[in-house]
């Protein structure tokens, strides 16, 4: 990143500056055949400090000036939020996107080598390679017309090519270290001698040496995190020292004037009768799933304000869109209703004194509450003291006043995942532009989020008039609606979804139903006005692997996919989701553009792939750091290896499938070190599963490959078969107890290796596959092969920390955490018999039989606490020293034990709880007939005794104690 950039953004100087720069990324090297992506493109940078509060508008404005017809092609700011952890640098933003490529970054700057902006900066970045391919019509960037006689790959394709031979293949990895090494040392010099500008220079040739090891493959994850610490160490020192001298020379650049807010717009006059409100929050672009959850807490956030508002209402319509939050209350009260309440006040021997005369105390609740002395009575509580009473009544206020105080609080409550600055100190998803407030016809005066109230609201960018003025609250809908603006979501969806169908139905296909969810809820967030376009694609490209080229539409493009409704097959279709009214050919064709460069990508790296085998990957795991003392990736594949047939035992597994899960342990982690996983990390295990049975691996090796990777997410599938539950569960401990052994455990704050994913997605798959394993001896098996000391604390560690990860999984299944706990304490170290214990142990819970056996073991239980000391063994019990009750308990209880003598460690609850039943009539006769601590020392233990055995009944089943009403 440019100082003019990195450093300029810092302080609280303005700075508004456009320059061309030249950006070399080794990572997107692609020797000059992908038509979008190359190693050095051009972009031309501008940033605007501060705000100026339309910077959407300008930029919008330099796209026609450019000569890019915004009305005709589908321009969309999508969800991308920048961050780069090596400059300790991050904002909220957006990528543009031009008829599906992306051809800006859009961003609102946060914070710059780990210094918060005092004044927030945009920085927008103009890919002018891919703007220059849309305004001459090309569809690679080597057509690009340079001059009248000269194209840029007749300039440049020669130096793209041979520089991606040398940063994918050819750039030492030895010489790069130590390049990095040395500009490290240099940079920390120059800011030794206080000189920030060429210690960032030195800074930037780290980050560059970092980029080529990258791309060279380098770099694992573990030294990934080291050398992105060294770079951000330089990062905020270089920034700490800008500041410095800057304001040593008292900043010659001046000071960036405070924002002055305006006032609301009012007018109107007053309803008399119950008539419409709207509310609407105009907003910059919103995350798909901001819209969601901005909509879900005023659907809820809403009728409570009114309600403790007093203000009666009809029906509360909430809606949302990238670009508006809407509330329309429908028949609002034009007062607020009339209160009447009665107030305690102080006890009367406080409010008066001996004389009879009100003290200050009664004086006060007075004032307080706007009353005097003679509206007030003395009255008795239930407990008889007398207290103070008043009456107070609370005239109705008009509903615009009301709301005008009550809305800024409650739009300021609503939260997200994340929110960013862009004025002051106010905090939103994105930045606020507009905020109409209309009850009727009366403007309600409201500031609120950094804007103030106008009768205003914006309709699609490229609307003959895309900011319109709102009379009255019952006309809002009508001008959304009839500028082709779809405020409802689940409205949204349901066009979405019948165009969609609509369009594939013309080529035969159909979408695959996956679609209908998840997809549909984001794309249903992309757009206010939709407007599906079908597009195609080389049907060659169908020879690639069907995930990725279903991932690349889904996940890149927020393509809708199209499947052949007979077969499942894909076909060479796709659909896109414009926004508004647009010209449908030019983005037909510019969509397909970007799709087929994706797919050029991808099958760039899949050639690559298939020139050797998936085991020849091995060797370069060599190359990926796994943690710095664990060693690298090769090194964990072969303690997985080794892991496998110990784990395999623990879990009861057929040999035949432990030698099979063998075979998937030498290959499962090698697609890491392909090409296309590289380049699309999601696909890791889905690639290594293709590549195995392309190369003739049998199928339940090529399954356990991409089992080992599952689960990768929330919902995703588990592991299905034995081996691949075998290395799935190797893969998992080994992780876990080696990076505790070396200090990498997660703390309340962060947990950088994602251990507790790793842990739930170990429980999930010890639960799914039902067979029992002692998690102890199976944490204890994965220490023995660690390069490091496992230490018997550590084991314990990961082993109370894989428990709290089970205990959240049977939580989150909706089983009580009482109920989740008791089986816990006593089955914790067997995820699968402590799920069906759970479960079972749930439909008991307030059940008779439960609460029959609780009562019968919980007399025991209590008086035994304490007494553990004074009490014997089973073997020490003596049936002779016992009377008619004892002798009738310990028959009980020894007719008990047998029964679950046999299977007692796996014993169901439903069985356990049934045998209990018969020892509640004992143990009453017991403690109504029997004295336990006799003077008798000898009746004394064996009584004590005979208490401590049936309270140990539940061991290794249950802890009673756990459980409400114990």
């Amino acid at each position: 990143m440019n100082p003019a950039t990195f450093l300029r953004v810092l302080g609280p100087e303005p700075w508004r500056v456009c320059y061309p720069e030249p950006s070399i990324r080794p990572d997107d090297s692609r020797y000059g055949d992908n038509p979008n992506r190359v190693q050095r493109h051009t972009q031309f940078q501008v940033i605007l400090k501060p705000d100026p509060s339309n910077a959407q508008e300008l930029y919008l404005g330099s796209l026609e000036a450019l000569g890019i017809d915004t009305g005709a092609h589908d321009v969309r700011f999508v969800e991308d939020n920048w961050e780069s952890p090596v400059l300790g640098a991050w904002g909220l933003g957006w990528e543009v996107w031009l008829d599906g490529m992306e051809v800006t970054q859009f961003t609102y700057f946060q914070q710059s080598g780990g210094e918060p902006l005092e004044q927030i900066a945009v920085e927008i970045t103009y890919g002018l390679e891919r703007i220059l391919m849309n305004l001459q019509g090309v569809k690679h960037f080597k057509d690009i017309r340079y001059s009248d006689n000269l194209t840029y790959g007749e300039l440049f394709l020669q130096n793209e090519y041979e520089m991606s031979c040398f940063n994918m293949d050819e750039a030492s990895v030895q010489s790069h270290r130590m390049a990095f090494d040395l500009s490290n040392a240099e940079a920390t010099r120059l800011l030794e001698q206080r000189l920030p500008v060429p210690a960032y220079d030195q800074l930037l040739k780290t980050s560059h040496a970092f980029n080529i090891l990258d791309a060279r493959g380098a770099v694992g994850v573990t030294e990934r995190a080291t050398l992105f610490g060294m770079m951000r160490k330089l990062a905020r020192e270089c920034s700490s020292l800008w500041l410095e001298r800057r304001r040593e020379l008292e900043f010659p650049l001046g000071l960036t004037p405070e924002h002055v807010m305006q006032e609301p717009v009012t007018g109107g006059v007053l309803p008399s009768s119950p008539t419409t409100l709207v509310l609407e929050v105009g907003v910059e672009e919103l995350p798909a799933a901001d819209v969601l959850a901005a909509r879900d807490q005023l659907k809820m956030e809403i009728p409570a304000l009114l309600h403790e508002l007093r203000l009666r209402h009809a029906e509360v319509i909430v809606g949302g869109t990238p670009r508006r939050l809407s509330v329309e209350v429908r028949k609002l009260a034009a007062m607020q209703e009339d209160k009447e309440e009665k107030l305690r006040g102080p006890p009367s021997k406080v409010a008066f004194d001996n004389e009879g005369n009100p003290t200050k105390a009664a004086l006060g609740f007075c004032k307080k509450n706007g009353i005097s002395m003679e509206d007030v009575t003395r009255e008795e509580d239930d407990k008889g003291t007398e207290y103070l009473y008043a009456v107070v009544h609370e005239k109705g206020q008009p509903a615009g006043e009301v709301l005008a105080s009550a809305l800024p609080a409650l739009l300021s409550s609503l939260s997200f995942p994340k929110s960013m600055r862009w004025q002051d100190t106010t905090y939103f998803s994105r930045p606020v532009r507009t905020l109409l407030a209309l009850h009727g016809e009366f403007r309600i005066p409201i500031t609120a989020l950094g804007v103030a109230g106008a009768p205003v609201t914006r309709l699609l960018r490229n609307h003959a008039t895309p900011i319109v003025e709102v009379p009255s609250a019952d006309d809002y809908a009508s001008i959304i609606s009839s500028s082709g603006i779809v405020l409802d979501i689940e409205d949204r969806k349901a066009a979405i979804l019948e165009g969609v169908k609509a369009l594939v139905a013309e080529v035969g296909g159909a979408i695959p139903l996956s679609s209908e969810s998840d997809l549909l809820d984001e794309v249903a967030c992309l757009v206010e006005s939709p407007n599906p376009v079908l597009g195609e694609f080389d049907p060659d490209f169908l020879s690639l692997p069907r995930e990725v080229l279903v991932m690349v539409m889904r996940k890149h493009q927020r393509y809708f996919p199209v499947e052949d409704p007979e077969t499942g097959d894909l076909l060479p279709y796709f659909v896109t989701v414009a926004n508004g009214p647009i010209d449908a050919t030019l983005v037909r064709e510019g969509n397909e553009a970007v799709l087929r460069a994706r797919y050029e990508d991808a099958r760039f790296f899949y050639k690559q792939d298939l020139r050797r085998d998936l085991l020849d990957f091995a060797p370069l795991l060599e190359g990926i750091t796994f943690e710095r003392s664990l060693g690298s990736m090769l090194d964990k594949s072969g303690r997985v290896e080794s892991l496998v047939e110990p784990i395999g035992v623990l879990m009861a597994i057929e040999f035949n499938h432990i030698e099979r899960a063998k075979e998937a342990a030498k290959l499962y982690r090698c697609d890491l070190a392909s090409a296309m996983v590289m380049e699309f990390t999601a696909l890791a295990g889905v690639m290594g599963k293709h590549y195995a049975q392309l190369q003739g691996q049998v199928p339940p090796v090529c399954e356990a490959i991409l089992e080992a990777a599952l689960p990768r997410f929330a919902d995703d599938d588990l592991p299905g078969t034995q081996p691949g539950q075998v290395v799935a569960v190797a893969d998992r401990l080994d992780s876990l107890v080696g990076l505790f052994a070396v200090g990498c455990a997660p703390s309340s704050s962060a947990d950088p290796f994602g251990l507790r994913r790793i842990a739930y997605g170990l429980v999930q798959t010890l639960v799914a596959c039902k067979t029992p394993i002692n998690l102890p001896k199976a944490i204890h098996a994965a220490a023995q092969v660690q390069p490091v000391e496992v230490s018997e604390e550590v084991q314990r560690e990961a082993l109370v920390f894989v428990t709290r990860r089970l205990e959240q999984l049977l939580v989150d299944n909706g089983n009580s955490v009482e109920g989740v706990r008791a089986i816990l304490n006593a089955r914790g170290d067997n995820p699968s018999l402590a799920f069906t214990s759970v479960e079972a142990l749930q439909e008991e819970l307030g059940g008779e039989r439960l609460s029959t056996v609780m009562t019968a073991l919980a007399r025991p239980t209590r008086l035994m606490r304490g007494k553990e000391s004074q009490a014997g063994e089973e073997e020490d019990l003596n049936p002779d020293l016992m009377g008619p009750e004892e002798l009738a308990l310990f028959h009980a209880y020894a007719d008990v034990r047998s029964k679950l003598q046999e299977t007692w460690s796996g014993m169901a609850i439903q069985p356990f709880l049934e045998c209990c039943e018969v020892l509640a009539e004992p143990v009453d006769a017991f403690f109504e007939n029997v004295f336990v601590m006799d003077e008798n020392l000898e009746l004394r233990k064996n009584r004590l005794t005979l208490l401590k055995c049936v309270a140990d009944l539940p061991t290794g089943i249950m802890d009673l104690s756990e459980l409400p009403g114990f």
